[in-house]
């Protein structure tokens, strides 16, 4: 959520910075309804400490035995004006509150200014793409029907479109797959893993910015009022949620398995087809809690983990930073990780990392007490995918596609898996 006091006092930066996002927010009107805001309460302030005097003329007067019954109607009068001025402050805030909820965060200064994610400027290649072979390079699709991984018609009969049903090898790789990841992010990198509810209410999808904006492309169990989440984002960073936590047990990093549930409104076509983009998967995700001083330190390295999954199993893959205008509701900076899938001669989307500096710290309330004193601050959160399974698995199955068609597997899953091809 944008500070109040930081939209008060530079809204033109904050005008210019919603431009670059691609937002046009009325800021003329959210500074006024502030000034409104507070002049409510300095209004209040003034006549509450006109009551109290009043009311201490009262006592004075009564201990004296002189008639003070002009005062205590004063008294009443001016209760009567509080609590009017109290309910139209209530009212403000409301207002002010729910749109400042709408309000995107604000992309930090070193992000590149564009429209869309074609102007995504490429900031590291790694590997070789594969792009020819001695025989016909087959999609994912092809390859996973032919070895009976999956069964995407019955997943359709059993829950719809876009819910994949993974079949004898590929239900092992897949768990192959999260162990390897699970194993890497806690043993290598430093995570505490933690394994939470995929069920979320709307205080917590809203501290992570899926509230109020997003609700359409989530799956609501209205009995309950709870939401199936989108990503493993949502409970870990809410484990701090209304907490403040002390410096000296900073940064804390989580990672998480989660099955992820998506109903990626208006997604159709190509786009979709088998698991390039499906309303249910899996992933392991990554969150930091970090100072303030340091998020932009950590975003790299938070980065680094993500790649070093990508690289361990030897995938040709390509970061990506996103411009102002392809940047999310609720981060600040962010990179997409893509890799090469020469089955579908394409580039895919298999993680991305961001910073959210304070954003989802202000709607969460989650803060930190300095070592050496003074006020609580918000932390900064982060989060990055590491990574998500759909399309790790279409580039294991593209990349490792034999003339024999058979399936190598990464020499790093084959411990895990327990044989090095899938045939």
């Amino acid at each position: 959520m944008i500070d109040a006091k930081w939209l008060r006092e530079n809204p033109d930066e904050l005008r210019q910075a919603l431009t670059n996002k691609g937002v046009n927010v009325n800021i003329d009107e959210l500074v006024k309804l502030d000034q409104e805001r507070r002049d409510n309460i300095n209004q209040v302030d003034l006549l509450k400490q006109k009551r109290n005097e009043i009311s201490q003329a009262v006592g004075e007067r009564k201990r004296k035995g002189e008639n003070a019954e002009e005062l205590i109607a004063q008294t009443g009068e001016l209760i009567e004006e509080i609590k009017t001025l109290d309910n139209r402050l209530k009212v403000i805030e409301s207002v002010l509150q729910s749109t400042l909820l709408t309000i995107p965060n604000p992309p930090h200064a070193s992000v590149p200014v564009g429209h869309d994610p074609r102007e995504n400027p490429v900031v590291k290649s790694w590997g070789t793409p594969l792009e020819t072979t001695d025989f016909p390079l087959k999609n994912h699709l092809e390859l996973g029907e032919k070895l009976g991984l999956f069964d995407f018609a019955r997943g359709t009969k059993i829950a719809g479109p876009g819910f994949p049903l993974y079949m004898g090898q590929g239900a092992r790789l897949e768990r192959s797959i999260l162990n390897f990841m699970l194993d890497l992010h806690t043993q290598k990198h430093g995570y505490t893993e933690v394994f939470p509810p995929f069920l979320v209410n709307r205080t917590s999808a809203t501290a992570t910015g899926q509230l109020p904006k997003m609700e359409e492309d989530m799956y609501l169990s209205n009995l309950d009022d709870l939401f199936l989440i989108p990503t493993a984002e949502v409970p870990v960073t809410n484990i701090h949620q209304d907490e403040i936590l002390l410096e000296k047990d900073l940064p804390i990093f989580y990672t998480a398995y989660s099955a992820c549930f998506r109903r990626e409104a208006g997604s159709y076509g190509k786009e979709t087809h088998g698991f390039l983009r499906v309303h249910q998967f899996n992933k392991v995700e990554m969150v930091k809690f970090v100072k303030p001083e340091t998020s932009y330190a950590e975003l790299e390295t938070l980065r680094r983990d993500a790649e070093e999954v990508l690289e361990i199993l030897g995938l040709p893959y390509r970061v990506l930073e996103l411009v102002t205008g392809d940047l999310s509701f609720a981060a600040a900076k962010c990179y997409d990780l893509e890799l090469w899938a020469p089955g579908e001669k394409r580039w895919l989307e298999v993680s991305s990392c961001s910073n959210f500096e304070d954003f989802q710290a202000r709607r969460g309330n989650i803060r930190y007490r300095p070592a050496a004193g003074g006020k609580v601050q918000f932390i900064h959160t982060l989060n990055g995918s590491g990574v998500a399974t759909a399309r790790l698995l279409v580039a294991i199955l593209e990349n490792g596609q034999q003339a024999d068609g058979r399936i190598k597997l990464p020499d790093a899953l084959v411990p895990y898996f327990g044989a090095e091809f899938l045939d």
